[in-house]
């Protein structure tokens, strides 16, 4: 019987996605915490800084690091289908996502985006609005304000089944995706090329233009004064 190489260690992750990876759950957990404690001031600042970073992820997984990019991972139903049997069998071990964890990836992406631009048009109906809210009407207000609050359970909902796939593979699949995340290495089969990587001053220049696309549309609205 033809037994399967044995694995070896390679860095598959970037810098700039690592970085990212840890700050958005640093600015998540402020996030939620500002936000249970009333601490709108925090939660208002945080939360434009949320939506640059996403942005900054989306456009990385266009033209990022080869395991960064969204075409590297995001695969059809006949491409998951094969993983979960290739995986059932033991014989696959993925560098970087896997086509099944896709999903997770593009799910929460997308909530913490909704989550962050709902927040700049939200109002606590008494003391703080979002930075934005001036600009639509009261129903409109209403209306963002009430998905920003089941969009926050359905991210909940999202975070734990991450973690609970986190802890399923690092105890029944032997694969330790924490570690992965904060050194970039991670142990794949025999042949597997480490991945070539774009500079990180490429992402830093992408960064800083999400950010000030992001800011400056907040300056170019100001919220009149009263």
């Amino acid at each position: 019987m033809r037994q399967n190489p044995p694995p070896h260690r390679v860095k598959v992750w970037d810098l700039p996605t690592r970085l990212f990876h840890w700050l958005l759950v640093a600015l998540i957990i402020v996030l939620g915490i500002s936000g249970q404690l009333g601490r709108l001031d925090v939660h208002m600042l945080v939360g434009p800084a949320v939506v640059a970073l996403i942005l900054f992820r989306i456009i990385w997984g266009f033209v990022g690091s080869e395991t960064a990019r969204f075409s590297h991972f995001v695969r059809g139903p006949k491409a998951i289908l094969a993983y979960i049997a290739a995986a059932k069998a033991g014989a696959v071990r993925s560098v970087g996502h896997n086509p099944l964890g896709a999903f997770s990836v593009l799910a929460l992406l997308g909530l913490v985006l909704l989550q962050g631009v709902t927040g700049l048009f939200t109002s606590d109906d008494i003391l703080s609005e979002g930075p934005l809210a001036h600009l639509v009407s009261g129903k409109t207000v209403a209306l963002l304000s009430a998905i920003h609050r089941v969009g926050f359970n359905l991210l909940l909902a999202f975070v734990a089944l991450h973690l609970a796939a986190v802890i399923f593979y690092r105890v029944v699949k032997k694969d330790d995706m924490v570690e992965a995340m904060i050194t970039g290495e991670k142990r794949v089969p025999e042949g597997v090329e480490g991945i070539r990587f774009k500079h990180p001053l490429l992402a830093l220049a992408i960064l800083l233009a999400c950010g000030g696309a992001v800011w400056g549309l907040l300056a170019a609205f100001p919220a009149p004064a009263f």
